[in-house]
């Protein structure tokens, strides 16, 4: 099932397979897919990128707010390391992507995979990709704090 694009949420990268992987509820949840992109609430001249787990009801995608149960968040965050580490080369390419291999990778979880790939089904992505590159770029000293925290402790955790 394809993410909508045509939301406030402009979705950038995308899992749209993430029902796959989604814990215990692994292809049954109504979690859909995952997204990183420009958030709904900016404002004109400020940029800000939102994580956003994408729920259908059965009859229509649902706006309604969830509390994410800690895999959720896991797999946020690997997807956000590996938005974080595709853009440190994205500015190799004209669009910051390739139109014709927008895959990103292909992570193994569950016996499965979460796919990550640029969204191209965005109209507006050619644009989108480079607010969100730099809003990336901008946000680098506050994510890489945060990532710094995560790696410490899941070194002293032993991972």
């Amino acid at each position: 099932m394809k993410i909508p694009t045509t939301l406030k949420h402009k979705p950038v990268i995308v899992s749209e397979n993430y029902e796959n992987v989604d814990g215990r509820s692994a292809y049954h949840s109504d979690a859909k897919g995952l997204s990183l992109g420009l958030a709904q609430w900016n404002d004109r001249g400020k940029v800000d990128i939102s994580a956003k787990v994408w729920r259908y009801t059965g009859e229509k995608w649902s706006r309604q707010s969830e509390e994410l149960p800690l895999h959720r968040a896991i797999d946020l965050a690997i997807l956000i390391c590996r938005a974080k580490l595709y853009f440190r080369e994205a500015y190799r390419y004209e669009k910051f992507y390739d139109p014709q291999h927008a895959d990103i990778d292909r992570i193994g979880l569950q016996g499965d995979a979460m796919d990550v790939s640029v969204c191209t089904d965005n109209p507006m992505i050619d644009e989108d990709i480079k607010l969100f590159s730099q809003a990336l770029s901008d946000d680098d000293e506050l994510l890489g704090e945060r990532l710094a925290v995560l790696s410490r402790i899941l070194k002293e955790m032993g991972y």
